[in-house]
């Protein structure tokens, strides 16, 4: 059992940073996904296990970064110059097996998920 735990969310004006950490066992790829009020999970960032292969979903592109230490067992997202449609609870997640380089941008190939950090970006 794979269990995650994300912290670093708060409040932000926007403009500002804020660095997203994921605690998290296992040799896996990881993701990052969000969910604002009324609107489905949508694809952040992911990362392969080796941190060699990583994706950003187009509205995080030059702002935010994926990245992670596994001597720690942690994933990070660093989220620069935030706009206040970034406000959504943040969730990490892991693959549901050892992938090697592959990394997904698809929630169904997840299999394991955090609670979720709030991360509100005010104007």
């Amino acid at each position: 059992q794979v269990q995650l735990v994300e912290s670093g969310g708060g409040l932000v004006q926007a403009g500002g940073s804020l660095r997203l950490s994921c605690a998290a066992s296992g040799r896996y790829a990881m993701g990052w996904f969000r969910q604002a009020p009324g609107k489905e999970r949508e694809f952040v960032a992911a990362i392969s296990w080796g941190g060699g292969n990583t994706n950003v979903a187009a509205s995080g592109k030059g702002r935010f970064t994926i990245s992670r230490d596994n001597a720690k067992e942690t994933v990070y997202l660093q989220m620069n110059s935030l706009k206040p449609e970034d406000t959504a609870v943040y969730y990490c997640a892991s693959a549901r097996a050892a992938s090697g380089s592959t990394i997904s941008e698809s929630p169904a190939w997840y299999r394991y998920w955090g609670q979720g950090t709030q991360v509100t970006v005010s104007s």
